[in-house]
């Protein structure tokens, strides 16, 4: 796989039935190009959550299949919507320490809602592999949006929404996708209409073990992982201090790096399953007993807060969003609910 192939876009043409071929219709996704489908997928794979949570959000979740690994999948979040849920123990998990072709086989889905990219870089699959799941099983369709730090991606970049509108195309979900982009863009008018002249600089960082000493730092980048952040104006202190984020070094930062950076805020992503009292156990009082880390002006003021998954899509980033703007601004938005949970259902379920 390659750059090299035209940008996607997505028109008032594309992703329509062709009535002169029996219904077929193509979509365009870089790096894959145009796909064609004969008919709409009925059963699909995503490999990341973010994914995942767009093919959920159109209606999709019976579909599902198979994710890479399903404590990286946000669905406890589709808990507070009415009628909209994923059964994970029912989702085959991709990754296995390796991912095996035969897996694809198996699960044998009409569409894989993944990077081909990705498989070869991030999962180690052959050029030949990728095309032959395509040739013998379903298309990969899908662009690496989560970070924009990878020198392998060297071709277009979508936004959250770029990527969502061209999976409502492989779903001929148009009406769901256009209900989704005018509730995100009502709420997040409205969350940027109450934010601060001064806002806070933050570091974001994955833990790297329970009571940890160091941590994998993450840069703002542009991907969908840090959306929410960019949204609410939070300014990147890893970017700041030149120091490079874990998708571009690999490596993990100390106490005493960390110390050098001294951000306002500390974010911590952490898996799912994370509740405010190990959260508090786990992560903030061994900072405060920290010899080092105690020092920090995030610990000293109470600024470590819980920044949620990695991966997201429009269903998970309206829930991270609120929880970013109250962690970041409390004084504004408190426990306030910034957005209408039924709302969100009624587009899942069809009922808007």
């Amino acid at each position: 796989m390659s750059g090299g192939l035209l940008a996607g876009c997505v028109d008032s043409e594309e992703g329509e039935p062709d009535e002169s071929s029996g219904g077929s219709y193509s979509v365009t996704v870089e790096p894959a190009g145009t796909v064609e489908f004969n008919s709409v997928p009925e059963t699909w794979v995503s490999y990341t959550g973010d994914y995942a949570d767009m093919g959920v959000a159109l209606g999709q979740s019976d579909g599902l299949l198979a994710i890479g690994l399903t404590d990286r999948f946000g669905t406890r979040y589709y808990d507070e919507l009415p009628g909209v849920s994923v059964e994970t123990g029912d989702l085959v998990e991709l990754w296995q320490g390796k991912t095996d072709k035969e897996l694809f086989y198996e699960l044998g889905a009409d569409v894989h809602l993944i990077d081909p990219n990705f498989m070869i870089n991030q999962v180690q699959w052959s050029e030949d592999d990728v095309a032959e799941i395509e040739n013998t099983v379903a298309p990969f369709v899908g662009n690496t949006i989560y970070s924009r730090s990878y020198d392998w991606h060297d071709y277009t970049y979508y936004s959250m929404y770029e990527a969502f509108e061209r999976v409502a195309a492989v779903f001929q979900e148009r009406d769901r996708f256009d209900a989704f982009a005018q509730l995100h863009d009502a709420v997040l008018s409205d969350v940027q209409s109450r934010l601060p002249d001064e806002t806070p600089e933050i570091a974001i960082l994955a833990p790297e073990s329970t009571a940890p000493e160091a941590f994998y730092g993450y840069t703002i980048d542009g991907g969908t992982q840090a959306k929410q952040w960019d949204d609410l104006g939070a300014r990147d202190a890893i970017a700041r201090s030149g120091i490079g984020g874990f998708n571009e070094t690999g490596g993990t930062i100390d106490y005493e790096m960390l110390l050098e950076i001294d951000p306002d805020v500390i974010v911590i992503w952490k898996e799912s399953g994370v509740t405010a009292d190990s959260f508090e156990r786990d992560i903030v009082e061994p900072m405060r007993e920290h010899s080092t880390a105690s020092n920090l002006r995030a610990v000293e003021n109470d600024r470590i807060i819980y920044g949620g998954e990695f991966y997201q899509g429009p269903i998970i980033y309206l829930f991270q969003l609120e929880m970013a703007a109250q962690g970041l601004y409390p004084d504004e938005f408190g426990d306030e609910q910034l957005f209408d949970r039924q709302a969100v259902a009624d587009i899942v379920t069809g009922e808007f």
